[in-house]
């Protein structure tokens, strides 16, 4: 998928700086830190008054800029609604590096970095009838070669079963904007998805799978 960029090319001068600042982040660690929200009045936004374990973008953008993985909930935590479908997302799939073209896995040529760091969902059982409110957001971080503007970054979504087969999917971007002076941006997404659990089968044994599309331009 293509990428939207309003190109504003940083000087030179900047380049160290830039590359100390990503690497510095990547050194922190990017710990996954997930939300479970529990069932009530407010469950898909159903009060007005909506508890703080809500999934609610909004929240989840702080929680990634605040950096902290017990922001919302921390990983570990007593799941809410272990019937739901747990939100899934591995050590390769929360992250995406774009190089500049031809020279994917050069340290120096990282345009940026995209980072998913926080995940939440809630769900809704009808029956066979799962639909599903998930929410997560993250972070892209400049590069030694970034261009300062608006950055869009595909991802996709998956709903697994216990096999492993695909039976439900969606895709997105997300997106931010950076600076060459402020070289983080941070970004948010909240979902629903629906799929049917077959006879025999648990709800609970299903996942979502969130993923950058590494078939991306120029990604490593």
């Amino acid at each position: 998928m293509a990428f939207a960029f309003s190109i504003s090319t940083p000087h030179s001068r900047h380049a160290g700086l830039l590359a100390a600042s990503l690497a510095a982040v990547l050194l922190g660690g990017c710990g996954m830190s997930s939300l479970t929200s529990g069932l009530g009045s407010s469950l898909f936004g159903g009060s007005s008054s909506a508890s703080s374990d809500d999934v609610n973008a909004e929240q989840l953008l702080t929680a990634a800029k605040a950096g902290d993985p017990g922001a919302l909930g921390a990983t570990g935590a007593v799941d809410a609604q272990p019937g739901c479908p747990k939100v899934i997302t591995n050590t390769r799939d929360n992250n995406l590096t774009i190089y500049e073209p031809g020279k994917v896995g050069d340290g120096m040529a990282v345009m940026h970095r995209g980072e998913i760091t926080k995940t939440a969902r809630e769900c809704i059982i009808e029956g066979n009838k799962v639909t599903v409110k998930y929410g997560f957001s993250g972070r892209v971080l400049l590069g030694p070669r970034g261009q300062g503007g608006a950055i869009s970054l595909p991802v996709n979504v998956s709903v697994t079963d216990s096999k492993r087969a695909k039976v439900a999917a969606d895709t997105l971007k997300v997106d931010t904007t950076v600076a060459v002076e402020n070289p983080i941006g941070y970004f948010s997404a909240v979902r629903i998805i629906t799929y049917e659990v077959p006879e025999g089968a648990r709800a609970g044994e299903f996942e979502v799978n969130l993923s950058f599309e590494r078939a991306t331009p120029n990604a490593g």
